[in-house]
């Protein structure tokens, strides 16, 4: 396979990463309203829309955001409209887009969580997206270090590297599988589907990343390792306040 991987469109070549990235928002929505339909769950129209508005903004913001932060140097010495748009990160976009939520909850009163809903859409988005990412291979920052390892691929360059966008794509196969089996149980509290795959891919992001080049700012940590490890903390702390809920259910 030569990389990138790239389609021609309307005589336009376009690179396969944009067009996974659409297919997997765009499918990962259709999906999200399916499973809205069927839900038993209910939320008005203006919590329903606060709660979308909130997500989007601050995924937005955030992905960006932490995504040019991964090279400080060049965002605030070399700063340009057009690498800060292009620059982004699905785990500030998750980060920002849970703060968001927040907010949008604050704003219309809405105290239960709306998390659960939204999992296994959002682990297709990522998967749909992932393909797309192994597909640009080094071509855009989202491939792996070099290896001598089994697993080392040729992705671009001379090198032969971890497929990182694979590995990620088997782990979320593994948690949708995991999260299915969970659910099935119906014996948690609500939003506890949401917060275990939200530390669970955070905790898999802060390792993967060790084997992904990286601006090292604190340590050996890069800053998408600084928000997973901040993220990793504040989800312990619901899992642990869930736990306790489900103990008292059963008292």
């Amino acid at each position: 396979m030569d990389f990138p991987v790239s389609f021609q469109i309307f005589n336009k070549t376009i690179l396969a990463h944009p067009i996974f990235e659409t297919m997997g928002i765009f499918l990962a929505m259709r999906y999200y309203f399916f499973l809205k339909r069927k839900s038993t769950e209910k939320m008005s129209f203006n919590t329903s829309a606060a709660v979308l508005i909130g997500a989007t903004a601050g995924a937005l913001i955030g992905s960006k955001l932490i995504g040019n932060l991964e090279n400080p140097i060049v965002l605030f010495e070399n700063f340009s409209i057009k690498r800060f748009w292009t620059n982004n990160t699905i785990v500030g976009g998750l980060a920002f887009g849970l703060i968001g939520v927040e907010i949008a909850k604050k704003i219309v009163g809405h105290k239960e969580s709306t998390g659960d809903l939204i999992v296994f859409p959002l682990i297709l988005a990522i998967i749909i997206g992932r393909i797309g990412c192994f597909l640009t291979g080094v071509y855009e920052e989202t491939y792996g270090l070099p290896t001598t390892s089994v697993f080392g691929m040729y992705l671009g360059d001379e090198y032969l590297r971890h497929p990182v966008a694979l590995y990620e794509i088997a782990f979320l196969l593994f948690m949708w599988f995991e999260l299915k089996m969970i659910a099935k149980r119906d014996k948690y509290v609500s939003g506890f589907l949401f917060q275990l795959f939200m530390l669970s891919y955070f905790s898999f992001r802060f390792l993967l990343d060790f084997i992904k080049p990286k601006i090292e700012i604190i340590g050996n940590l890069g800053t998408i390792q600084l928000v997973c490890l901040s993220m990793i903390i504040y989800y312990i702390y619901k899992i642990k306040s869930s736990t306790v809920l489900i103990k008292h259910q059963k008292i």
